[in-house]
């Protein structure tokens, strides 16, 4: 493969030959786009990803820029661990060019051994639970990204220690034009539970005779649309049945689940809009996106009733090359002010909602907001060749990028029941803190991170995530 320095030289140079001869034309046609390396994906799947299509007008001013976006676009998809696009014929007297793009597939199944904390983040773990290994899940995980090579993804998950679970999930993006489907289905039970917030901390209670405290079954159907290469829109139905053994009503928290009862169910409606014109979204670099969830809980039976709806939107800029700056932004509120039971009053620190130096707390609420900013700075941009050592070919070769980061946070968490001993809810908090990110194979992000909050509280934490 040409190398970046190589393959940019050569369309700079392509480009301006072109120019003299073409000086009158501002765009210049696409008849077709060839790709080379593509042994389990479809073609199809690749041309969708892209934002440019056969026959289309590509402004030549702009060119090199549109290549290099979809490259990242290509790259963050997680289907290919190396992307070259270039330009294979250029006919001058037609303004014509024909597009080639050379990929290296990355691997797409990952059976691996589950090894993970049960705990919100790994701080948790240790700091709290004085890292406990009866706070950990076993088992075995199967991944395939790619099952069919329409961008297809299967998991299945078996799973005991601190929860038992069985999962099977499968999307189908393509399944007819541009609508797709992702069918799932979860059972878990758990002999410890988290049954009460106090001082912002969540209280686990475990009997002596090791009796199930908690099972939770959810399975549910999503069509996906893509409305175009910028926009999806997904419509779910989704049932939902956990129950808590007597005790937990009894002794540990009676606002548990609604009315007293051991057991909530309802059926969820959801639909969630997404739009993304960032420049590689698993870890952006430019562009914005937004997206908007409305969901109801409580369709004709049940005992669990709610109405929601959650807006985010995120920014980003890259002023020098190596120079990046964002902020993020994100709002959820339920309808109706309501009670809602312990199980389900999530705000701050759950899921992705978390603050940085927050990481040890929660802020329940039925309502939530938080802004967060950061500026990155890339210390190391480089392609790293095994060679012979690496048995995997999709290994052989993969680019690795080092960030270092830092990040101011603040977020609300409005709770108008359950106040009394969490301080942290109904103000403002604040975190901020330097980091260190290491992004592998386009697929991992490792996040070393040294955070502050608003009360002098201060820590090393690690973060990992995995595009898939």
């Amino acid at each position: 493969m040409i190398t970046v320095v190589g393959k940019k030289i050569l369309l700079v140079f392509t480009v301006l030959c072109s120019y003299f001869s073409i000086a009158a034309q501002e765009n210049v046609l696409v008849i077709d786009i060839l790709f080379k390396g593509l042994n389990h994906t479809k073609k199809s799947v690749a041309l969708r990803e892209l934002d440019f299509q056969i026959n289309d007008s590509i402004d030549i001013a702009n060119l090199a820029t549109i290549i290099d976006r979809n490259e990242k676009r290509l790259l963050s998809t997680g289907l290919f661990n190396l992307c070259d696009i270039n330009i294979k014929r250029w006919d001058e007297e037609t303004n014509s060019l024909i597009i080639l793009i050379e990929v290296k597939e990355n691997l797409y199944i990952y059976p691996a051994p589950i090894f993970e904390l049960a705990d919100r983040n790994f701080n948790v773990w240790i700091k709290e639970m004085n890292a406990s290994f009866k706070r950990v899940n076993y088992g075995v995980r199967i991944d395939h990204l790619n099952l069919t090579g329409n961008k297809d993804k299967f998991k299945f998950i078996f799973q005991t220690g601190y929860t038992r679970k069985y999962e099977g999930d499968y999307k189908f993006p393509y399944l007819y034009k541009n609508w797709g489907l992702n069918v799932n289905m979860v059972f878990s039970e758990n002999k410890e539970i988290g049954y009460k917030t106090e001082a912002n901390k969540v209280l686990f209670k475990k009997y002596s005779n090791e009796e199930i405290l908690l099972s939770r079954f959810r399975t549910g159907i999503t069509a996906s649309h893509r409305l175009d290469v910028f926009t999806n829109q997904f419509f779910k139905i989704e049932y939902n049945y956990n129950k808590v053994n007597d005790k937990v009503i009894n002794d540990l928290n009676p606002f548990f689940y609604p009315n007293g009862d051991n057991y909530i169910q309802y059926l969820r409606l959801e639909y969630v809009l997404k739009y993304n014109r960032t420049v590689f979204p698993t870890y952006p670099e430019g562009g914005y996106a937004f997206s908007v969830e409305l969901r109801h809980d409580g369709l004709g039976f049940g005992n669990f009733k709610n109405t929601s709806i959650a807006i985010d939107y995120a920014k980003y800029f890259k002023p020098t090359k190596r120079l990046i700056a964002g902020f993020k932004v994100k709002g959820k509120t339920n309808f109706v002010d309501n009670v809602v039971p312990y199980s389900n009053n999530v705000a701050i620190g759950y899921g992705t909602d978390g603050l940085r130096g927050y990481e040890l707390y929660v802020a329940d609420g039925t309502a939530f907001c938080w802004a967060k900013t950061e500026i990155k700075f890339n210390v190391l941009d480089e392609m790293i060749n095994l060679g012979k050592y690496m048995p995997l070919s999709a290994f052989k070769q993969f680019p690795i990028r080092v960030f270092t980061r830092w990040s101011t946070e603040s977020g609300y968490a409005y709770e108008r029941t359950f106040t009394t001993t969490n301080a942290f809810n109904n103000r403002w908090l604040i975190g901020y803190g330097p980091a260190l990110d290491i992004l592998l194979v386009n697929n991992f992000l490792l996040s070393i991170e040294y955070n502050y909050n608003h009360t002098g509280e201060s820590g090393l934490f690690y973060k990992s995530s995995f595009n898939f």
